[in-house]
């Protein structure tokens, strides 16, 4: 998300002139309901542009789907492990300090940190109030954007920040930590104290300010994201995924165990299990602090990746993949097999080429049906029985 620069986004889009302005009348309107002062509001909407870019960026449609393996490779790299680790030790005495005042660990703040923006070497330089307007103005999430788009300019008044200072991510995010401007709001806070909040130019209020949106997103102190398992090779797989929870002690009744073979701690903890490449892939017990991490961002894979870079920076050894699970499927044939659950009579919502959470619930009843293991994952062996079902 943040790896473009703000001439790939100069481009006006094509949106007819009228219906814009429309939209932006709207978009004022909607901030003076929630007490925006006028002269605001002006400066705020005085240059709008619509950004094409950034709607082909919200519709991308890469020709392969990124595998897991891919996704964390790219991620947590050594130089990214090696970075934060210097960071860790730089910040000691200050991350030390949060701990007591907000229970969230030094490692998970400097890896949200890593993954957002790469430790502040990319902010993004794209106008977040074109950049909102741009997407609030367009059909597909319109409400949401619209919302961030008052939050913008409700945080511009507030902080008295001109337009130009507002610069993020293509979708709005903005800052160190990539706050969306409802998120800043709410949970920035002034770290270096300065009577300022600022997460452009303050490491120290970016920091600070995503241990207050932790906290606030109920983080649990004392309590880890959750560990990698292992499972033996009858393991009902159709037990994985979110939407299932269990005590340790349950998992440990299923045969559960830590990857080096050993038990699971004798806790009353609830966990869910996730297989996020598969059943012969890795397998991890998640607890509600990764819930928790999944309100920052809802991706399972960008969750699993701050929990396992937090690990890495606190000592853990790499994660090695198998090279099996790292081959990536066409976009089209996640299409059609999408299709083909739909015309057995699964629910898959809109056959996009995205696995998202009524896809894999699809994939798990069908792979349960065909005897194939349960584990709501699309490899080969479940698309080669997709294909034979003759189904259109």
């Amino acid at each position: 998300m943040l790896t473009l620069a703000l001439g790939a986004l100069a481009q006006p889009a094509a949106f007819d002139s009228d219906a814009f302005d429309e939209c932006v009348a709207d978009l004022e309107d909607r901030a003076r309901q929630r007490g925006v002062n006028e002269r605001w509001i002006a400066r705020a909407t005085s240059s709008l542009a619509p950004l094409n870019r950034v709607i082909e960026l919200d519709r991308s449609q890469p020709e392969f789907v990124q595998t897991f393996a891919t996704y964390l490779s790219a991620r947590i790299t050594e130089g990214r492990v090696a970075k934060g680790r210097e960071l860790l030790a730089r910040h000691a005495e200050f991350l030390d300090g949060l701990v007591a005042q907000y229970g969230v660990p030094p490692r998970y703040l400097i890896a949200f940190w890593g993954l957002e923006t790469n430790y502040g070497s990319y902010l993004g330089k794209v106008s977040t109030l074109d950049a909102l307007a741009t997407l609030a103005c367009d059909k597909r999430r319109s409400e949401f954007f619209a919302e961030e788009f008052v939050s913008a300019v409700r945080l511009m008044e507030r902080d008295k920040l001109p337009p130009e200072q507002l610069q993020g991510s293509w979708a709005g995010a903005v800052g160190h930590t990539q706050f969306m401007p409802s998120s800043y709001l709410r949970y920035a806070v002034d770290g270096d104290g300065d009577g300022q909040i600022n997460l452009w130019d303050s490491e120290r209020d970016a920091l600070v300010s995503g241990a207050n949106l932790l906290r606030g997103a109920g983080w649990k102190p004392g309590l880890k994201w959750g560990r990698r398992v292992q499972l033996k090779p009858d393991f009902p797989f159709e037990m994985s995924g979110l939407s299932v929870v269990r005590d340790l002690s349950e998992w440990s009744d299923l045969g559960v165990t830590r990857v080096d073979g050993g038990p699971l701690p004798a806790l009353d903890l609830p966990a869910s299990l996730l297989l996020p490449a598969g059943h012969l892939g890795p397998a991890f017990l998640v607890y509600d602090n990764f819930r928790v991490i999944m309100r920052w961002n809802q991706s399972q894979s960008y969750a699993l990746s701050v929990g396992l870079l937090a690990d890495r920076l606190a000592g853990a050894p790499a994660l090695r993949l198998p090279d099996a699970i790292s081959q990536p499927l066409r976009r089209q044939d996640v299409e059609s097999a999408q299709r083909t659950l739909d015309g057995l009579g699964y629910d898959v919502g809109e056959a996009d080429g995205v696995i998202g959470r009524r896809t894999r619930t699809a994939l798990r009843a069908f792979q349960q049906r065909t005897g194939l293991p349960a584990d709501g994952y699309l490899d080969q062996a479940t698309l080669k029985a997709l294909d034979s079902t003759g189904t259109p």
